[in-house]
């Protein structure tokens, strides 16, 4: 129960003001002027005054409020190293059961710092300020950090914390730990496919000096090179980077003896390997409608260097134009088709049959190319069927169809069961309905003794479009010359982009587009296996986190051909997935984490913060087994730690439950108050 006074003014305060001074100067001459009864008269006026400041008594009814401290347990990863789980476990209930006895405190526990394969850091300070997001500052006795001390966002100064508390560190760990670790100094995030990126990185020990480590490069899994490296010393290395798509690089240094964890030996560094040029040559034979339909794909694409051989006027064809008219420069086909054919990632047949320009002993160079790693798409027309085909050259030796005649009959294309599969032609837009939304082709080249099952069928489920490979190589062979009615809109077009990039990409080997792959994807805080096969059924899949942990996945089937699974990415770094066969590696996070970049314990990051709230920052642990200070209740100090126990700040706040109030001139009160003074004057004056 509490008791006031309360003032309601009847009159605005700066009447007030003018009646108080009134009555002081008023009071002032009746005193010095020994005026008779001035003392009564002083008395009148100065009730009148009260009685328009209009004067409560207030009696109020209040609740006291409880004061609350908060409990914030660090559970990021390098808590999990050593013992410092076991301590936290432990510490967290001694300091939870001391806590709860104090009377009037209300305890909040909170745990932050989990790894999500998404934050880097232990965030700390974050979860204590969400935990005390609706508690008024007056009611908040104070804070206590169970961590290793790696915190990542301590704020600048006290007044960064939001409230006048104290902050209490207890520390997980042990003085005299060790670790070592491998720190990316510098790395290039992009390559070009072909040439090399040089990788800097640094071996640190900590606790120890003077060590030397043996240090591995990989490259997608493969060991580069070996080399002895001195703690402190600064290496760089050059990394070939074979493909595009990422290029993992893993750097991993042997163990230092007794350290900590072998976690942070391993760094690892994803470079996305980029084609400079493209090189691409277009062969062309005997011009036709859907000519430029080759051309301008491949001239809208940036990275695409074309080298455009065509064919104007056979030389068998006489017409009386003038040898200089016929061409500006000679074609340099010795050039292209000997010495420099294999500068090309690929090389398009449009339509082109043998005409005495190309001699035959380049199409047996063009076919070694292709067994060598080289790429080779025919766009076959009636030129194809002809008995001046290109199958009739040493190229027949990796072409996967033999031509038999043409047939110029109407057809939708449409996508065979191994197509709804493949990644060049899965999920092509317009391919789901019956028929499909897109426009008829006329014509089709009939083969036989196909070497693959085809991923288009024409007219009468005859191949349309063949996809296969060669020793090294692939090729591909469409079947019709009509693609450019889909160009051009015809019947509403089709999908002629997405179709002609596609088989040209997977003629260059985007990773992508293997028929068989294993693939990892960091999505927010979860990882998901692609599995793309043109099987009915996949192996499940054996996921090994960075840490070691393995967990193995059963993947279900999505769109054809493609099975995924989803796992949480609740670790950073190196994660990787075989299913006995394919093996798949991302990095998930920064390649130099934080929260691994300095692992061993200490005291001296939250020291200066806690001290300077009047709290202080301890180790729980000193090779005893765990103790923690008392804690104690304190209600007025800027200091709460001492020789062995910890302090809490004990608030007086309180709720108002209930409120009386009394008014001193209201009523018969105040008339009795009024009539004296005046009744005490008129008596004191009639004397």
């Amino acid at each position: 129960m509490q008791y006031g006074i309360a003032f309601t003014p009847l009159v605005p305060t700066i009447v007030l003001w003018i009646g108080l001074a009134a009555i002081v100067v008023i009071s002032a001459l009746l005193l010095f002027g020994r005026a008779r009864g001035a003392a009564v008269r002083v008395v009148a006026l100065t009730l009148i005054l009260l009685a328009l400041a209009n004067p409560s008594f207030t009696r109020e009814e209040r609740e006291p409020l409880s004061s609350v401290a908060a409990v914030v347990i660090d559970k990021s990863p390098s808590q999990n190293f050593g013992e410092r789980t076991k301590e936290t476990e432990e510490a967290q209930k001694q300091l939870v059961d001391r806590l709860k006895q104090v009377k009037g405190l209300e305890v909040r526990v909170v745990e932050a710092g989990q790894a999500d394969g998404e934050t880097d850091g232990t965030k700390l300070f974050g979860a204590l300020s969400s935990a005390l997001s609706d508690v008024p500052t007056d009611r908040v006795a104070g804070a206590f950090l169970i961590t290793d001390g790696r915190v990542h966002d301590i704020p600048a100064n006290v007044a960064g914390l939001g409230f006048n508390a104290p902050v209490h560190a207890l520390i997980t760990g042990r003085k005299d730990e060790r670790d070592r670790r491998i720190a990316i100094t510098a790395a290039p995030r992009f390559g070009i496919v072909g040439q090399s990126q040089r990788v800097t990185f640094r071996l640190d020990d900590q606790g120890v000096t003077g060590e030397r480590a043996r240090v591995a490069i990989r490259r997608d899994g493969d060991t580069l090179s070996e080399r002895t490296v001195l703690s402190g010393q600064t290496v760089s290395v050059d990394i070939d980077i074979k493909h595009a798509g990422p290029n993992i690089v893993e750097i991993e240094a042997s163990p230092l003896d007794n350290e900590l964890t072998l976690v942070n030996n391993r760094a690892v560094v994803a470079i996305d390997g980029v084609r400079d040029k493209l090189r691409v040559l277009l062969v062309s034979g005997e011009p036709h409608s859907g000519e430029r339909t080759w051309r301008n794909l491949l001239k809208s694409d940036a990275s695409i260097d074309l080298v455009h051989f065509t064919i104007l006027r056979p030389p068998e064809k006489q017409d009386g134009t003038p040898i200089n008219e016929l061409s500006l420069i000679a074609f340099p086909t010795r050039e292209l088709f000997q010495q420099k054919i294999h500068e090309f990632q690929l090389i398009i047949f449009d339509r082109y049959a043998r005409q005495g320009v190309l001699p035959i002993a380049y199409f047996d160079n063009i076919a070694r190319y292709v067994r060598a790693g080289g790429a080779v798409l025919v766009s076959a027309g009636p030129d194809y069927a002809s008995n001046t085909s290109i199958w009739r050259t040493p190229l027949d030796s990796v072409l996967p169809a033999e031509p038999v005649g043409v047939s110029e009959k109407p057809f939708y294309a449409h996508l065979s069961d191994i197509g709804k599969r493949h990644p060049v032609t899965r999920g092509l837009e317009g391919s789901n309905s019956e028929p499909p939304k897109w426009s008829r082709f006329f014509r089709t080249v009939e083969t036989r003794n196909t070497t693959t099952p085809p991923v288009m069928t024409g007219a009468d489920g005859q191949p349309l479009l063949l996809l296969s490979r060669s020793g090294e190589g692939r090729v591909a062979l469409l079947l019709s010359d009509h693609i450019w009615l889909w160009a051009r809109g015809y019947e509403g077009g089709g999908p002629h982009l997405d179709l002609l990039r596609r088989t040209s990409h997977w003629l260059m080997k985007q990773p992508d587009l293997d028929e068989e792959a294993l693939k990892l994807q960091s999505q927010g805080k979860d990882l998901v296996v692609l599995r793309q096969t043109m099987g009915d059924a996949v192996q499940p899949v054996t996921v090994t986190s960075p840490s070691g942990k393995t967990r193995e996945l059963t993947l279900s089937a999505g769109e054809p051909g493609l099975w995924r699974a989803t796992t949480p990415a609740d670790e950073l770094g190196l994660w990787q997935a075989t299913d006995g066969t394919l093996k798949a590696l991302i990095n998930v996070g920064p390649i130099n984490p934080k929260e691994f970049s300095e692992v061993t314990s200490t005291t001296e990051m939250l020291k200066p913060l806690a001290q300077a709230s009047g709290g202080d920052a301890r180790r729980i642990n000193e090779g005893s087994g765990i103790e923690l200070p008392r804690i104690v209740p304190v209600r007025s100090s800027t200091v709460f730690r001492g020789d062995g126990w910890m302090g809490v700040h004990m608030r007086d706040a309180s709720v108002v439950r209930g409120v009386g109030v009394l008014p001193v001139f209201a009523g018969l009160i105040g008339l009795l108050l009024l009539l004296g003074a005046f009744a005490a004057t008129w008596l004191r004056e009639s004397r």
